[in-house]
C-alpha cells in the first residue's frame, strides 16, 4: 500500500502543472500521484498527465474524465487511492520539497508504529502574485506539535486562522466511511471537502513546516474576487450545503462545535461581503435570503452564526452599515493576505 495518494484535479492545466506534479515527484515511491484530467481541451493538458504516467508507471496514474468540475476530479482521485492518506493538490499549486519529506516522514513513523491518524494539519503560504511578503496560515498558537492529539486539546482558533483544503491531509477509508461526495460542476467545493469529514475526525497530528504553496493571482482564478462575485450562486450552493451537512447544536465535543461554527460564520460572511461588493440590488436579495434559509433550517444554528462578529460585520444596516462592511473587509484582506 502507498503511503500518501495526492489528486491534482486538472482542467487545461497546460501552463502551471508541471510545476505541480514535478514538486511532489520528490515523495518517490511512498506516494501515487493521481493526475485527474477533468475533461481538457483547449490545451495539452491529457498529453502531458499521460507523458508523466509513462515516464513514472509506479509513481503517477493519469485518469481521463468528461468534464464535472473540480469536486468531482476529487471524487475521481480518491475512488483510485491507493494510498493510506490523501491529499489534494491543485494543478496551480506546488509543495516545499523539504516540508514534503518531513510530511512523508512523520506519517511513515505514525503507520510504523501503529498509531491511528484521521487528520494530519500542516501550514501553508499565500503566494500571490506581486507580494513582497508571503502570508503563512500556521496553527501553532492552537494545536499541539509532534504528537497525535483529539479535539478536545486544541486551544480556540483565531479570526482568520481556518483549517483549509491546503492544510490537510485525511486518512483515505475515513474519508469513504464518512461519505464525502463533492457535487459536480461547483466552485468552491474544497470547503466541503474540509468542513464534512471534520466529526468523523478523532485523531490529529499538527506539523509545523510550510508544506503548501497556494498561489494567487492568476486572471480569471476562482478565488479572485471579480470571479467569485460572478459566481455568487455558486458560493451561495456550496454556503448553503454546508448549513444542511450538520445540526452543529448536536456535536457534542465542544472545541469541534466552535470551530465548525467559526468555519459556517466565515463563509456566509464571504457569501455576503461578495453581494454587498457587487453593489447590485439582485445580490442583496440573494444574501437576505441566504440568512433566511439559515434562519428556517436551524433557528438555534441562525441565531448562533448571526450574533457572531462576521455575522454582525455582514448585516450592518443601510447603505452606510455595508460600506463599513466593504472597509472591515478591506482590512481582512491587508491583514491575512487572501484574494
Amino acid at each position: 500500500m502507498k503511503l500518501l495518494s495526492i489528486a491534482i484535479p486538472c482542467y487545461n492545466s497546460e501552463g502551471y502543472m508541471r510545476k505541480c506534479i514535478e514538486s511532489l515527484l520528490v515523495g518517490g515511491d511512498q506516494v501515487e500521484i493521481l493526475i485527474v484530467d477533468d475533461g481538457s481541451t483547449k490545451d495539452r493538458t491529457p498529453e502531458i498527465a499521460d507523458q508523466y504516467a509513462e515516464k513514472y508507471p509506479d509513481i503517477v496514474k493519469a485518469i481521463h474524465q468528461e468534464n464535472g468540475g473540480h469536486g468531482e476530479a476529487v471524487n475521481t482521485g480518491l475512488a483510485h487511492a491507493t494510498g493510506r492518506f490523501f491529499k489534494v493538490v491543485d494543478s496551480d499549486d506546488w509543495v516545499n520539497r523539504a516540508a514534503y519529506r518531513k510530511i512523508l516522514d512523520t506519517l511513515d513513523e505514525l503507520v510504523r508504529k501503529g498509531q491511528n491518524l484521521d487528520m494530519m494539519v500542516s501550514n501553508f503560504v499565500y503566494e500571490k502574485e506581486g507580494a513582497r511578503h508571503k502570508k503563512v496560515m500556521k496553527y501553532d498558537s492552537a494545536m499541539p506539535q509532534n504528537r497525535i492529539f483529539t479535539w478536545s486539546e486544541m486551544k480556540n482558533l483565531r479570526v482568520g486562522q481556518y483549517i483549509l483544503m491546503h492544510s490537510v491531509i485525511y486518512r483515505t477509508e475515513m474519508l469513504r466511511e464518512c461519505g464525502l461526495r463533492l457535487p459536480m460542476h461547483t466552485f468552491y467545493v474544497d470547503n466541503l471537502f474540509v468542513y464534512h469529514p471534520l466529526p468523523h475526525v478523532k485523531n490529529l497530528y499538527y506539523l509545523n513546516v510550510d508544506f503548501y504553496r497556494y498561489y494567487i493571482g492568476r486572471e480569471g482564478q476562482s478565488v479572485n474576487e471579480e470571479t467569485m462575485i460572478r459566481r455568487i450562486d455558486q458560493q451561495i450552493l456550496v454556503n448553503k450545503l454546508m448549513m444542511d451537512d450538520y445540526d452543529l447544536e448536536s456535536i457534542a465535543d465542544a472545541r469541534l462545535r466552535n470551530y465548525m461554527y467559526s468555519y459556517l460564520e466565515i463563509m456566509t460572511a464571504i457569501s455576503s461581503i461578495m453581494c454587498i461588493r457587487s453593489h447590485k440590488e439582485e445580490n442583496l436579495r440573494k444574501k437576505r435570503e441566504l440568512w433566511h434559509y439559515l434562519k428556517r433550517k436551524n433557528h438555534p444554528m441562525y441565531t448562533r452564526v448571526r450574533a457572531s462578529i462576521p455575522g454582525q460585520l455582514t448585516n450592518l444596516p443601510g447603505r452606510g452599515g455595508r460600506k463599513l462592511s466593504e472597509i472591515g473587509y478591506h482590512v481582512l484582506q491587508l491583514i491575512y493576505g487572501f484574494n
